[in-house]
């Protein structure tokens, strides 16, 4: 089973300084900040997922890219522009999600091929619109109208994207995207998709659903799906049940959990392969909104502020040096806890997290490079750096995965 990893300009510094927490006057975002696949020893994905609505932005305002990158995206293609090294694969996408209130896509076939022919992608998936609801009792005569509306809607604009493939002798490999809001209507979606020529189709809009409802889809989908057909799950991990997802036809599948986990989780920030953790939070007085307000407002002291601040970064790395004993670390996070008018305490989370030391245990590229920096909860260059090693582990947890499964079957 693959994992791609969906684009959305994730970069760090290589020179950022985390002493004083400054980039280098000198830095040039794009020439010099790194993706995951650069400051790792390996890749942490198989390929990556670049979605047209994520560059070129959509309906909801501008993507994430400057007018600039998206010049030199299409000027150097999407291999040279992600500096991707040999075996990594490109996928791309519309960004659904990005146009689910609307009634009809705001793109056409031509524009999406058009982005995916020009940036050279090795495949790209059709147009389509999600359904955001799931009813495994409702028929099409049944359904709610705009639902059965959509689900044809992206059908026929996957038949019209497979033609404009065939048409133009085109290199990319069409993936169908398959739409539904119960198993027969997802198995009815992927029979059609068969029939128009696709050897390789996504499931989508299954984010909100639960494992077993997909489970229950997948069964369904099995019953109609070719040996020869690779399905791909946009947007899902669900780690705890990729096995079975790999015994009913899941090739491949994309999501950024793991990733936004290690800054957006309140509790599995840092993941190692038995288990997670909660990354220490030392906030920036300066960069912290609520702290600067309340320094403002005279609620807080700047002065007390920064100097605790500072005593938490100092005994932290002294602990990872083995020069301050733990209870002296969590007397200091305790003190800025109280300052920052935190609404809950971690500390008993910390405490697990610094006895463990999981950042030692590991051999990722990172953590052998950073040291405690990986665990500390502290602006954008440490949050992403945890999340690029949370992305290397569950790469190893799905190889690891796939081998079992593998082995198993050939045992059986």
């Amino acid at each position: 089973m693959k994992f791609y990893f969906p684009d959305s300009q994730d970069l760090v510094s290589p020179t950022y300084d985390f002493l004083h927490d400054e980039y280098s006057p000198l830095r040039v975002r794009q020439r010099d900040d790194l993706y995951a696949h650069e400051v790792l020893s390996r890749p942490p994905y198989d390929g990556i997922l670049v979605s047209k609505a994520i560059v070129d932005g959509s309906v909801r305002g501008a993507g994430k890219y400057t007018a600039p990158q998206r010049a030199r995206l299409h000027r150097l293609g999407v291999r040279k522009f992600f500096r991707l090294p040999r075996g990594v694969e490109t996928l791309g996408d519309n960004g659904a999600f990005n146009y689910v209130e609307e009634r009809i896509p705001p793109v056409t076939v031509r524009e999406t091929l058009d982005f995916y022919q020009e940036c050279g992608f090795d495949a790209g998936v059709s147009v389509d619109h999600v359904i955001f609801g799931y009813d495994p009792d409702a028929t099409p005569e049944t359904v709610d109208t705009e639902w059965a509306e959509r689900r044809l809607l992206t059908l026929r604009l996957a038949a019209e994207f497979i033609e404009a493939v065939d048409a133009g002798n085109s290199t990319i490999q069409p993936v169908g995207a398959a739409q539904g809001w119960s198993p027969d209507s997802y198995a009815d979606s992927v029979r059609q998709l068969q029939s128009m020529g696709y050897r390789r189709i996504a499931l989508g809009g299954m984010v909100p659903l639960k494992t077993p409802d997909i489970i229950r889809c997948l069964e369904k989908i099995a019953e109609v799906r070719r040996p020869e057909t690779q399905l791909h799950l946009l947007g899902i991990t669900r780690i705890e049940s990729m096995e079975e997802f790999a015994r009913l036809g899941i090739a491949s599948f994309d999501s950024t959990s793991a990733f936004r986990q290690s800054f957006m989780d309140d509790r599995r920030n840092y993941h190692s392969p038995e288990t997670d953790y909660v990354a220490v939070r030392v906030p920036q007085v300066e960069g912290n909104s609520t702290l600067k307000r309340n320094i403002l407002g005279g609620v807080v002291s700047q002065r007390d502020a920064i100097r605790t601040e500072r005593e938490c970064l100092r005994r932290l790395r002294r602990y990872d040096s083995g020069d301050c004993p733990l209870e002296s670390v969590l007397d200091a996070l305790s003190q800025y806890e109280a300052i920052t008018k935190s609404e809950k305490t971690y500390l008993d989370a910390y405490r697990r997290t610094l006895e463990a030391t999981p950042w030692k245990a590991c051999s990722c590229a990172l953590c052998r490079e950073h040291g405690i920096e990986i665990i500390i909860f502290r602006g954008t260059e440490r949050n992403k750096r945890r999340g690029f090693h949370n992305l290397s582990v569950l790469f190893k947890k799905m190889k690891k995965l796939t081998l079992c499964s593998t082995n198993g079957s050939r045992r059986g």
